[in-house]
């Protein structure tokens, strides 16, 4: 494989190039100087609500609502501005990949994702293993029906559901590739995703042993649900994932589609039986010394949650596993590496969250009657920082999508919502999944 990444060639102007240790550095300051003048300015909002509901739970709400969130985005979007990474090699022999897929009661949208395998421009072989979940309805036929347009395609059943982890792990016992790809069975995967997506790999460091892939949302057009996680996709999640990747630590390679070196898997016990098997592979990926990278040009089409309660059941798990990560590799909040900064920052996410819940939401309704103790004039001010983030983030990926002749749907209701409610919702899911991993409620196989 170390042979491999030495094809091909990468042309870059050294004058002009800025070491990782600087932009980390400038957007660290950046962030710390808008903490600053935040914790300045915010000494009146502090004072007012302390009379309201004491000087403790005022400086929890404001911080964890206001200044806190405000370092993140100040850092993302300074880092933003330096996120020019160089072009991935011109392979010249691309390696045979095996791709997996776990499914579970996939009979509408298998075809789909296998159909989607089968017109990729990949110039080398493809093994693609589907391992059926004990599905209840004709996933199973589906599949088979596929076998004679998609060469290589290979189907393992099992008799009993017994979760996505335990799935693919049976898949990667199969695999003889020293590339592993996981796919949602949902998916669709632009046509030259799975290059994109193995030429990252190729082009990145040595010490690389996951690339992340981009997911976009397939059915945004359905309902207001979905076409707000359109913007979630684009702007938020694939925006962080390039920050991550920029100083060295992608934090989740997602199940939906990624790519994994097969003997780190191997090494580290396979998926792990967790809620949230993706983020939690991930951190022991990096916790044993390893790089994950991100592909933002390698794209797939996924079927977001599209009713409010597959939404909330979705946030509810990825929550749920973010506390899981913690508990498998807490080790990794003391790694000295550019990376760690992003774990610590996981850390804040709770209490934000929690913040958010029960002091910003409340604060809404209790500004519509005229108490602005939480949400009023002071909160204003994060509203210039809020548009520059999203302007930042909207730019970075749309250079993405010109880049890969894509178009950018005009989704004006799925953007106010996103803006103005979706955190209601999201936040309030997000703490619900914290409490059902703290009180170890029952688990399910999920897809997402």
């Amino acid at each position: 494989m170390t042979g491999l990444r030495l094809n091909g060639s990468r042309h870059k102007d050294m004058s002009h190039y800025i070491p990782v240790k600087a932009k980390f550095g400038f957007s660290l300051l950046v962030a710390f100087a808008w903490v600053s003048f935040s914790i300045w300015f915010s000494q009146p909002w502090i004072a007012g609500l302390s009379e309201v509901i004491g000087a403790p739970l005022a400086i929890f709400l404001i911080g964890f609502i206001a200044i806190v969130p405000g370092f993140m985005n100040a850092f993302v979007v300074s880092a933003l501005l330096f996120d020019n990474r160089p072009k991935t090699k011109v392979i010249e022999l691309f390696p045979p990949v095996t791709i997996l897929i776990a499914a579970y009661n996939e009979e509408d949208s298998i075809q789909d994702s296998l159909l989607s395998i089968a017109r990729q421009d990949y110039p080398a072989a493809m093994r693609t293993i589907v391992i059926d979940d004990g599905s209840t309805d004709q996933t199973v036929a589906k599949i088979r029906a596929m076998q004679e347009q998609l060469p290589g395609l290979e189907l393992i059943q099992l008799e009993k559901n017994a979760g996505k982890a335990n799935a693919l792990n049976t898949g990667l016992a199969k695999v003889d590739t020293d590339i592993v790809i996981t796919l949602d069975a949902d998916s669709w995967v632009r046509v030259n995703g799975l290059r994109h997506l193995v030429a990252r790999y190729l082009s990145d460091p040595p010490n690389t042993k996951a690339v992340a892939g981009t997911i976009l949302i397939r059915n945004s057009r359905k309902n207001w649900v979905t076409k707000a996680q359109e913007w979630d996709y684009f702007l938020g999640i694939a925006a962080i994932k390039r920050i991550q990747s920029l100083f060295q630590g992608t934090l989740v390679a997602q199940g939906a589609f990624s790519l994994y070196d097969k003997h780190t898997l191997l090494e580290i016990g396979g998926w792990p039986e967790t809620v949230g098997e993706d983020i939690v592979l991930t951190w022991s990926i990096l916790a044993a010394g390893h790089r994950v990278g991100h592909s933002e040009d390698a794209c797939v089409f996924t079927n977001a949650p599209d009713s409010l309660k597959g939404f909330v059941h979705q946030r509810r798990r990825w929550s749920r596993g973010l506390i899981e990560a913690f508990k498998h590799n807490p080790g990794l909040l003391f790694k000295a590496r550019l990376s760690t900064l992003y774990v610590w920052w996981n850390t804040m996410f709770p209490f934000m969250d929690i913040a958010y819940t029960i002091g910003f939401i409340p604060g809404l309704v209790l500004a519509a009657f005229g108490h602005f103790w939480i949400v009023g004039p002071m909160t204003l001010a994060l509203i210039p920082l809020s548009f520059l983030l999203n302007g930042t983030m909207f730019k970075a990926e749309k250079k993405m999508f010109e880049d890969e002749h894509m178009v950018i749907r005009k989704n004006y209701l799925g953007f106010v919502t996103y803006i103005f409610l979706y955190g209601i919702i999201l936040q309030p899911a997000c703490v619900w999944g914290y409490l059902s991993e703290i009180f170890r409620t029952q688990k399910s196989w999920g897809t997402k």
